[in-house]
C-alpha cells in the first residue's frame, strides 16, 4: 500500500471514531492517534496539502479533549506542511497556535511563532504585516527576558523602517539596542555596528547638525566608538555632505568597503545619501 493510500485509510478510521459512539474523552484521543498516523503518512509521501489539513483535524481533536498545548503543536505541524503550498494557510495555522499558547501562558513559544509569521510575511514581501509581527515577537521575547531574540526582531523592524524612509523609528531602535548591549559583555562587540546603522539613518535624513550631535552622543555612550572605522565613515560622510563634495563621499565609502564589505541594506541607504548629495552639487553648479 502506498503512503497516501495508507494515510487515507488512517484518516477514514479516525473519522469513523469521531462519528461513532464511545466515551467522550477516549473517542477524541483514539481519533487523534489515527489522525496523527494519517498526517505522518501524508508527510512522508510529501502530500503537503493533505498532511496540513489532517494536522488541523488532529488539532481540533486535542481541543475537544482540552489539550491546548498538543493542539497548538498540531497547528504548528500543519503550518510547516502548508509552508510548502500556501503561505496564507501556514500563517493562519501559526496564528491559531499563538492564540492557544497565549491562553496557557507559553509566551516564549508564542514569541517564536510570531517571528515565524513575520518571516512568512517577509518572504511574501508584505513588509507592513511582517513589521507588525516582528514587533509582537520582540515584545513577547522582551517580556520573557530573551534579549538576543528580542533584539533580532527589533533589528528587522529597524531595517524595514529605514527602507520605508521612516528613519527616526530606525534610529530609536538601533540606539536603544546599542545602549542595552553596552551593559552586556557578550553583546558589547556589536555596539559599533548598531551605532553605524543609526548614523546611516541620520545621514539619510540629510541633517548635518543632527548627525554631528549624534556622533557626540555616541562618543559619550561608548568612549571607544571614536576610534572605530564605523565612526570614521560617519564623520567623513558628514564632512562630505557639509562640503557638498561627492568625490569625498565616494572615497570614504570605498575606503570602508575595502576592509568591511557593505551589505545591501547599508549600500541602499548610502546610495540615497549620495543621490541627495549629487542633487545639491548640481544645484550649486546651476547657481554659479
Amino acid at each position: 500500500m502506498d503512503l497516501v493510500a495508507k494515510g487515507d485509510d488512517f484518516e477514514k478510521k479516525a473519522e469513523k471514531k469521531l462519528n461513532g459512539w464511545g466515551i467522550f474523552s477516549s473517542k477524541y484521543e483514539d481519533a487523534a492517534d489515527l489522525f496523527d498516523k494519517a498526517a505522518n503518512s501524508f508527510k512522508l509521501a510529501k502530500s503537503w496539502e493533505k498532511a496540513g489539513s489532517t494536522y488541523v483535524k488532529l488539532g481540533q481533536c486535542h481541543l475537544k479533549s482540552d489539550s491546548k498545548h498538543e493542539a497548538a503543536s498540531a497547528y504548528v505541524d500543519a503550518a510547516h506542511c502548508y509552508k510548502k503550498t500556501s503561505t496564507t494557510e501556514a500563517i493562519s495555522c501559526l496564528a491559531q497556535a499563538v492564540d492557544m499558547l497565549c491562553d496557557i501562558g507559553r509566551i516564549s513559544m508564542a514569541a517564536r511563532y510570531f517571528k515565524e509569521i513575520a518571516e512568512l510575511y517577509e518572504s511574501d514581501a508584505n513588509i507592513e504585516k511582517s513589521m507588525e509581527n516582528y514587533n509582537k515577537a520582540a515584545d513577547f521575547f522582551q517580556n520573557e527576558d530573551v534579549t538576543t531574540s528580542a533584539n533580532q526582531c527589533k533589528q528587522k523592524v529597524a531595517e524595514f523602517s529605514a527602507r520605508l524612509e521612516q528613519y527616526q523609528t530606525s534610529v530609536d531602535i538601533y540606539e536603544e539596542i546599542a545602549r542595552q548591549s553596552l551593559k552586556n559583555n557578550l553583546l558589547k562587540y556589536g555596539v559599533k555596528g548598531h551605532l553605524l546603522n543609526a548614523g546611516l539613518c541620520h545621514l539619510c535624513k540629510g541633517d548635518v547638525v543632527a548627525i554631528t550631535n549624534a556622533l557626540e552622543r555616541y562618543q559619550e555612550m561608548d568612549p571607544t566608538f571614536s576610534g572605530t572605522r564605523e565612526y570614521k565613515l560617519l564623520a567623513d560622510i558628514a564632512a562630505a555632505i557639509d562640503e557638498e563634495d561627492v568625490a569625498k563621499f565616494t572615497d570614504a565609502v570605498k575606503d570602508f568597503d575595502s576592509m568591511t564589505p557593505l551589505d545591501s541594506w547599508k549600500t541602499t541607504l548610502l546610495l540615497r545619501v549620495k543621490e541627495k548629495l549629487k542633487a545639491k552639487e548640481l544645484e550649486e553648479d546651476d547657481l554659479t
